[in-house]
């Protein structure tokens, strides 16, 4: 059975895409700080523990999944959250966490995986990033940094591994009707088309697995077809 890991599996865009793997026949391992907000009632999803914002335990933590579940063939390397305000609203801690989770994270457990998926010749990382990787705005200046940096870990990462099987393709995604901005002051306005659904993205991500092991694509834009915002009082 096709295996993939996925981060960040039990919310948002991340659970849409082990929703939409488990439902055509693959095992997912999910990574999460919680998995109660996601239950599968199926025995093909495969729940792990991990605080992502702790680097120190990524390597092993993957070396234990690896060693489980060695038909792992696919990574969607998705978890992140957003905080948006000036920088000097930041304190440091915040600012450590915040590039851990958003973009350490990401090239630790590529780091993990690539080795694995080199040996077999084959095997797909599948990259989070956003519009925020295309264009700074105001406020956005940890996001922006974030995601930013994992754009070029994607493209480098991308020249690194295509000569191997290994195929690198980074997901950017304007605003999509997800609990992220549960916490932020913002959100999507409520017509369908000021906000791409989580589910259309885990379709993409399934979809390019199939394309045919020498064609790689790099990189993947998607947006709303309006952008009207809503600020929550």
């Amino acid at each position: 059975m096709k295996t993939a890991l996925i981060s960040g599996s039990s919310s948002g865009i991340g659970r849409a895409v082990a929703e939409y793997f488990l439902r055509n026949g693959m095992r997912v391992v999910g990574l999460a700080r919680d998995h109660n907000k996601f239950i599968w009632k199926g025995g093909d999803y495969i729940p792990i523990n991990v605080e992502l914002s702790d680097s120190s335990k990524l390597t092993d933590l993957v070396k234990e999944v690896l060693k489980n579940h060695p038909s792992i063939s696919t990574f969607v390397s998705n978890a992140g959250y957003g905080d948006f305000k000036s920088l000097e609203n930041f304190s440091v801690s915040q600012i450590e966490r915040f590039i851990n989770v958003n973009l350490l994270s990401h090239i630790i457990l590529s780091r993990a995986l690539i080795t694995h998926m080199k040996s077999k010749g084959e095997g797909n990382i599948f990259l989070m990033g956003s519009e925020a990787s295309l264009t700074g705005k105001k406020k956005a200046t940890l996001y922006s940094a974030a995601k930013f940096g994992l754009r070029g870990f994607a493209q480098s990462l991308k020249e690194e591994a295509g000569g191997s099987g290994v195929r690198v393709c980074l997901i950017n995604p304007g605003m999509v009707r997800t609990p992220f901005f549960d916490k932020l002051t913002f959100e999507p306005a409520e017509a369908f088309n000021n906000a791409i659904e989580p589910e259309d993205i885990a379709k993409i991500i399934f979809d390019l697995q199939s394309v045919r092991l020498g064609t790689i694509v790099e990189e993947i834009n998607l947006f709303p077809s309006k952008k009207s915002i809503n600020f929550k009082k």
